[in-house]
């Protein structure tokens, strides 16, 4: 086999056009993962009745799962449950009018929520306990000392797994490609099909991921040194 580096270039190109895509599906269930995973964490922390076990089962059966299959799943299963509830509601409403993508987002979103619900958790967590008696003690309620002390400083600490999250849901997102959804693995594969060069058409695609998850690591860095300079007592 003769290794042809023209063609990854033109290929690296051509898979730009996917990079929106991808970016979107990742940008998408880590937003929306983040948002699920903190609610379930508080409820996890607060023993919320009932709703402590239900999040629990939820943690536990998504992180023992591959994420293939949570997406399948969607795929699969919430089509079916939408059109009976329309067919016995007298709607005219049918899944196939769903995007393809809007089955990814669900799925990566929910999967995305079950690892960060432990990131957000583990943050809490270390934040010191005297600070929340310390925020009743001024007369603040849960609400106000979760939102003013607590969530922040377990941000800070955790942003290197956050990070980590994001790069994972980022390498992930290729899956999508199994509900066609044109991300950047499948139009390295749309790509390569044009005269069957998949060896440089997939270099080009992890030239790209490499490209993408460098730029998520510096940001991650300069973030990271600006809530040191805070956390020092400087100035942002």
């Amino acid at each position: 086999m003769k290794l042809d580096p023209g063609f990854i270039w033109t290929a690296f190109i051509q898979l730009l056009s996917a990079l929106p895509t991808t970016l979107l599906i990742t940008v998408v269930s880590v937003f929306f993962g983040f948002i699920i995973g903190t609610i379930v964490a508080l409820i996890r922390i607060y023993r919320v009745p009932v709703l402590h076990y239900v999040a629990s089962a939820y943690v536990t059966f998504i992180r023992g799962t591959p994420m293939l299959m949570h997406l399948l799943l969607i795929y699969f299963g919430l089509p079916a449950i939408l059109d009976a509830i329309a067919v016995s509601a007298g709607w005219s409403f049918r899944s196939a009018s769903i995007p393809m993508i809007d089955f990814a987002f669900l799925s990566f979103s929910i999967t995305a929520g079950s690892y960060l619900s432990e990131v957000v958790r583990s943050g809490i967590l270390a934040v010191n306990r005297g600070q929340i008696e310390a925020a009743y003690a001024v007369g603040m309620t849960t609400p106000q000392a979760l939102r003013r002390i607590v969530l922040p400083q377990a941000l800070a600490v955790s942003l290197p797994n956050l990070s980590n999250t994001l790069i994972g849901m980022l390498h992930g997102s290729t899956l999508a490609f199994t509900v066609s959804v044109v991300e950047i693995n499948a139009k390295a594969q749309i790509v390569a099909t044009t005269n069957w060069k998949f060896f440089e058409s997939y270099i080009a695609a992890a030239l790209l991921f490499w490209g993408v998850t460098i730029l998520i690591e510096k940001l991650t860095g300069l973030l990271e040194k600006r809530i040191n300079v805070y956390n020092r007592g400087g100035v942002l």
